[in-house]
């Protein structure tokens, strides 16, 4: 019976009968079995859509989300009998992750026996958060109310009042040709080429820590002792060759811990990535190292770490040994490459996306630019005679990093500003920051002051100057921009959007441009001037959504016809602004979890998550103003290709138009 009431609501699903699911590609539904008095066995049941599957609870580490359940109350009112037993799966290799995968097609049954510990418990709620997948992955939440004895769930505590219900409500469009938009949303090639760049500078980060006081003395000493400590010259590259696959072995053993945020939600992630005092703690935290690498102290870790990592080395030789001589180097080394590192800890949990895999991808690059030298001298030792020797350059390089840790504590501040609307870091300000610290830069290059650890002052080398005249020129650039001589286009995404300005604006959209930021206002525009809409999911801090406006968007090509043909919608998922308070809402998904929306961001980004089953920026929709789907959605692209798909959604409305 249960299976055939499954099968009649997957029918009703799929010809869309059923309002209430009709935004959810997984229908589930739970059964109770009596085993005894005090125990029951609780069947969850889910029916999946064609093509799309829902990974297990034990799919490999490092792949996608797994299936995870929450029992409310479990340990107090019952316990846990056993593990979650699951249904057949099915096991393929994942290229995109490099692992084999667990999922369900089609149906998955999960399996949980329980034992009261209370005898008058007879209701409990029960939680499932899952991934979905088809061509894009959607989090997804199931709840089941669980009524033991077969009355009516009370759960009176997840009742929503009917104002609430009203705004839910008010949420969902009835949008029309929704398969289109399965087209589109970021291909796994892009998110591919997006944790190779991620890699890359972690990679260049790894090259600028090999130039500091902290490594590079370390390299000759290191490929010198493996190669003259051994007997067969042989043995010597291995174990050179063994020290740096350990020195990216541990860098990446440092980015596992991140790994236990895969299974939060996005939204809360981005939550997180859009905080004001995190930003803040970062500037802060940026500010510190910029001072330590100017020489006013010195970041170290505990001398008796390294002490017991030298002397384990030492004591257990082998491999094991090896492997404490990299985890030596890393501590000691850490004065140097903890702003570094730091940086690219920031940069990526500031950074929309997957954070743990773009940072474990950075941490990687990081840890195998900094062990290529002890592998490559090792084979190739004649080379070592080719570098130069230490000395008072890395104390330059040093001071260069603190320049540019000082330049990137501003652009977490201007974070927290352009999110908390303090407007203290509006555009000018910001790159008149920016320009001083650039000056200062060159001035330093150029001996006109020292620091503290600087040595004896000596004749400029030309590595000084030529870095000098770099930090010069792109004082230079800045300064024409702030002059509007300039365009500073390479900066996008990295300075206060065009708008954010001191100076008088007839919009604060972008490029000029008349904007609604609110669906319902702009929805209302359209059908009065009857022209379709060009809905714009994006955010402050979203750096790919500010290259889109000033490379793609800025275009000849492209201006006119978003301007003239189309009514622009920007939603700013990550706005903190609260709310007033009238319009804070519990808004309450189908399958019975709730959320309190009370910013403005939380209300666009569940917008766009319930509507489009997406949580990327920029994400953008084309609408009629009847909420038609006009085209495919589309993400980041090429002028080019944004040109083509405004036009062929311009042409699909003209089109239905004339029908």
């Amino acid at each position: 019976m249960r299976k055939l009431l499954l099968l009649l609501t997957f029918i009703s699903f799929s010809f869309g009968l059923q309002a209430q699911t009709d935004k959810e590609p997984a229908i589930w539904s739970h059964e109770v079995n009596k085993i005894s008095d005090t125990e029951y066995e609780l069947v969850f049941e889910g029916i999946i859509m064609e093509g799309w599957h829902v990974y297990s609870q034990y799919t490999a580490e490092g792949g996608s989300l797994p299936s995870e359940f929450t029992f409310e109350g479990a340990g107090e009112d019952y316990e846990l009998v056993g593990k979650t037993l699951e249904s057949e799966t099915i096991k393929e290799y994942s290229d995109i992750f490099e692992v084999e995968e667990t999922f369900f097609k089609k149906e998955a049954i999960f399996t949980q026996r329980i034992k009261l510990l209370n005898p008058e418990v007879r209701q409990i709620s029960v939680n499932l958060f899952y991934q979905i997948c088809k061509e894009v992955c959607i989090p997804m939440d199931a709840w089941f109310q669980v009524s033991l004895d077969g009355q009516a769930f009370l759960g009176s505590s997840r009742n929503v009042d009917e104002a609430s219900l009203a705004m839910s409500q008010s949420l969902k469009l009835d949008l029309k040709n929704k398969e289109l938009l399965q087209q589109g949303g970021l291909t796994e090639a892009k998110q591919k080429s997006g944790l190779w760049m991620i890699f890359g500078l972690g990679f260049l980060g790894g090259l600028i820590a090999l130039l500091t006081p902290c490594v590079f003395p370390m390299i000759p000493l290191t490929v010198s002792f493996f190669t003259k400590q051994s007997q067969q010259k042989s043995k010597g590259i291995t174990n050179a060759m063994l020290y740096g696959f350990f020195i990216v072995l541990i860098y990446f053993l440092l980015s596992l811990p991140f790994h236990l945020f895969d299974s939060i939600d996005s939204q809360i992630l981005q939550n997180i990535a859009t905080n004001i005092w995190l930003n803040v703690f970062f500037f802060a935290i940026f500010i510190f190292f910029a001072f330590s690498f100017f020489g006013y102290y010195e970041l170290t870790l505990p001398s008796s770490w390294a002490n017991k990592m030298d002397a384990a080395s030492s004591k257990v030789g082998g491999g094991l040994g090896v492997f404490f001589m990299a985890l030596t180097l890393a501590i000691v080394s850490f004065s140097c490459t903890g702003p570094i590192l730091g940086g690219l800890l920031g940069g990526t949990t500031l950074t929309q996306g997957d954070m743990a895999n773009n940072l474990s991808a950075g941490m990687v690059g990081f840890g195998l630019a900094l062990a290529l030298p002890f592998g490559l001298f090792a084979l190739f030792p004649t080379w070592l005679n080719s570098l130069p020797k230490s000395g008072g350059w890395m104390t330059t390089v040093k001071v260069v990093l603190g320049f540019l840790e000082l330049a990137l504590a501003f652009k977490f501040l201007s974070n927290a500003d352009l999110v908390g609307y303090w407007g203290i870091l509006k555009r000018e300000i910001f790159l008149g920051i920016w320009i001083l610290i650039f000056v200062l830069t060159a001035l330093y290059l150029f001996g006109a002051f020292r620091f503290p650890h600087d040595g004896p002052k000596q004749k400029l080398s030309m590595g000084r100057k030529f870095v000098g005249v770099i930090s010069a020129a792109f004082s230079v650039y800045l300064i024409l921009g702030v002059l509007n001589i300039g365009n500073l286009k390479l900066l996008s995404g990295f300075i206060p959007p065009d708008f954010y300005t001191l100076a008088k604006k007839e919009t604060d959209c972008p490029l000029g441009l008349d904007c609604f930021k609110d669906f319902d206002e702009g929805l209302a525009y359209a059908q009065e001037v009857n022209k379709p809409i060009l809905l714009d999911f994006t955010g402050w801090n979203c750096a790919n959504c500010r290259k889109m406006e000033e490379y793609v968007w800025s275009d000849p090509s492209i201006y006119p016809v978003i301007k003239n043909e189309y009514v622009l919608i920007s939603l700013y998922t990550d706005d903190r602004k609260e709310l007033p308070e009238a319009e804070q809402f519990d808004f309450k998904y189908d399958s019975g979890q709730t959320k309190t929306i009370s910013t403005v961001g939380l209300k666009w980004g569940t917008f766009q998550t319930i509507n489009f089953n997406e949580i990327s920026q920029p994400y953008y929709v084309l609408l009629s103003p009847n909420l038609e789907i006009l085209n495919e959605a589309m993400n980041y692209a090429d002028v080019e290709e944004y040109g083509l798909w405004l036009k062929s959604g311009l042409a699909t409305y003209q089109l239905s138009m004339i029908k």
